[in-house]
């Protein structure tokens, strides 16, 4: 039996980070987690490059853009939709997660889904470098990991 798993070395890889400015005190901690991660795995700071758009409803488009420029290897989404007291919590939610799952199907590069779904700030913060670790750092390795599985894939066809 053969197994195979992507490597989490980053060397030479080019990783877009698209970041939600909407809940920024949650956001900038996860991006610093996921600059954190990268640069622990190899990636150099030059070559990550940070995409920041107003809110997370419209991380799908900047990851779809991304993805199909040939610029980057990877691409990590951030986002932190916490819950109101209307149902926008529950449309936002439901697209921004279905975006960025078609494009992940879809397109060229690995997509990380770092986008916190959470009913309070707290739980944001926990999960943004808090009690819970930080989202940001588990989608760096996890893109290097999808980076190079799927390079491993190429070559063994």
């Amino acid at each position: 039996m053969r197994e195979a798993y992507g490597k989490l070395n980053g060397k030479g890889k080019k990783i877009g980070i698209v970041v939600a400015k909407f809940n920024e005190l949650v956001t900038r901690k996860l991006l610093d987690g996921a600059k954190q991660g990268l640069e622990q795995l190899g990636v150099e700071a030059n070559n990550i490059i940070v995409y920041w758009v107003p809110g997370a409803f419209e991380i799908p488009r900047v990851v779809k853009l991304l993805s199909n420029s040939g610029k980057v290897d990877g691409i990590i989404s951030l986002g932190a939709i916490i819950r109101g007291e209307t149902s926008h919590y529950d449309y936002v939610c439901n697209e921004v997660s279905s975006g960025i799952s078609q494009v992940s199907l879809n397109n060229k590069v690995p997509v990380m889904f770092g986008i916190l779904t959470t009913d309070s700030m707290n739980q944001a913060l926990d999960r943004a470098g808090g009690k819970s670790g930080n989202k940001g750092i588990e989608c760096a390795s996890g893109v290097i990991e999808m980076i190079n599985l799927e390079n491993e894939l190429k070559l063994n066809k």
